[in-house]
């Protein structure tokens, strides 16, 4: 079951990041943020060279950091020394993010896609989070936009609550073929994954089938809001938000 906190807290997406204050995304300093702050916490994750679990949201290292090329390409001690642009720390790896975290506040955990395709070409970044988050004792979700990711976390994790990351997948936004984009737009894989939650792009909420499963007992919390009044229209039908770029509110 998905603990109760899970629909209580919002998650700072990627951490409590802002770069103006030295807290990259995923960063540690993000994650020591949210924390202090009393917020659930989302991360991302992608597979090193070496086969560690890396807590980093995009495939290529351009982006957040001074370096090139796939994060995939790189060993987990090349990217620990690979320095978050507007921090001063390199890119954190699993064990070392729960240990910060420590059931102080709930972590929801995204697997990124690693076949390329959403398809059943996985496995070795599902066996290092396994690896990593045993024995783990605070609230903990897995959770991924590919449905084959969530079903081997289950058969991995049993006892793991996991959930599926949704999205409208417009075709124009996704490097995925119309037929994938329409299959998984209509979240076919809710039950056959043994899922209890997903969370769903944002200006999509109002979808007949997004309605259909919280009917059914499904969490649904939302990717990703970014200011109070875009707060207030998603909590309208979400659950619980994913944010960011500004403070979301906490329960009193």
């Amino acid at each position: 079951m998905l603990p109760e906190v899970f629909a209580r807290l919002p998650f700072a997406h990627r951490a409590l990041h802002d770069v103006s204050d030295g807290r990259p995304e995923n960063s540690r300093a993000a994650i020591r943020a949210a924390i202090a702050a009393g917020y659930g916490i989302e991360i991302d994750l992608q597979l090193s060279a070496d086969g560690a679990a890396m807590v980093f949201h995009d495939y290529a290292l351009d982006r957040l950091t001074g370096a090139t090329g796939a994060v995939r390409l790189c060993d987990r001690a090349t990217l620990e020394g690979t320095a978050l642009t507007g921090g001063a720390e390199g890119i954190p790896g699993l064990p070392e993010v729960l240990a910060i975290v420590a059931g102080q506040v709930p972590l929801l955990v995204e697997i990124k896609d690693q076949d390329g395709g959403m398809g059943p070409n996985i496995g070795l970044l599902e066996q290092a989070v396994a690896r990593d988050i045993e024995g783990y004792a605070g609230p903990l979700a897995i959770m991924s936009f590919n449905p084959h990711t969530v079903a081997v976390m289950g058969d991995l994790c049993p006892n793991v609550p996991r959930g599926l990351v949704t999205s409208a997948y417009r075709k124009e936004e996704w490097p995925l073929s119309q037929a994938v984009c329409d299959t998984l737009r209509e979240i076919p894989d809710y039950a056959r994954v043994g899922a209890t939650f997903i969370s769903h792009e944002v200006d999509d909420l109002d979808r007949p089938r997004v309605a259909e499963l919280k009917a059914q007992g499904a969490l649904v919390c939302c990717w990703t809001v970014r200011s109070a009044t875009q707060e207030a229209q998603a909590r309208r039908i979400a659950d619980n938000i994913t944010f960011e770029g500004y403070l979301a509110a906490l329960p009193t």
